[in-house]
């Protein structure tokens, strides 16, 4: 599993071998209602740094932003430690490798509302780093993940449902057909590196 990598070129076509992967779990924990009207939104990541001596626990939030023509295809872009959108509607704010400090290790901001009409579903996921061998959400104390509308909580997740997976999608966000954008919380473990999680995670598993 390659150490942070999210390279958007490397996302293969449809019906290319690398479109799916036989370390996916399948395995969808939780869906809640769908909250709607949805504006601005953040997303919230927390961890505890791993004991003194042992490799730093390193998670990344991603987003997928998918195209109306295509929405459950390759992502149109993604967003993370490395990538910003290319009009600026979603951005990391923070960014941690290890997990040390107080409150937020990492954050992410989505203003839907500025999306272009091109774009109609966004995928947000959590990965973790796998530089020094394979690491779960169970190996990972006190990992958290709250998302936001304003001061208003729409989820918060502890992972306790997929704690041998590596990587996890939180949260699906899509337009209706008036422009409205809702959100669906939809925890889904996949045992996959961060590379492989990035192709995988805006695909249909109903």
């Amino acid at each position: 599993m390659t150490a942070r990598a999210f390279n958007i070129s490397a996302v293969p076509g449809k019906g290319s071998p690398g479109a799916t992967s036989q370390r996916f779990q399948g395995r969808e924990v939780r869906v809640t209602g769908l909250n709607k009207g949805l504006q601005k939104i953040e997303v919230a990541l927390k961890w505890d740094p791993s004991p003194t001596g042992e490799p730093p626990n390193d998670l990344d939030i991603v987003a997928g932003t998918y195209r109306a023509a295509d929405p459950y295809g390759e992502p149109a872009y993604l967003v993370h430690f490395d990538s910003r959108s290319p009009d600026g509607t979603i951005n990391l704010n923070r960014d941690s490798r290890t997990g040390q400090g107080l409150g937020t290790d990492e954050s992410m901001t989505l203003e839907l509302e500025r999306l272009s009409s091109e774009y109609s579903r966004v995928v947000v996921g959590i990965a973790i780093q796998q530089r020094s061998g394979r690491k779960t959400f169970g190996d990972v104390p006190n990992t958290s993940v709250r998302i936001l509308d304003g001061y208003t909580e729409l989820m918060k997740s502890d992972f306790t449902g997929v704690p041998a997976a590596t990587a996890a999608t939180v949260a699906v966000f899509a337009r209706d057909d008036t422009g409205e954008w809702g959100m669906q919380s939809a925890i889904r473990g996949f045992d996959a590196g961060p590379e492989d999680f990035a192709r995988l995670m805006g695909k249909d598993y109903s």
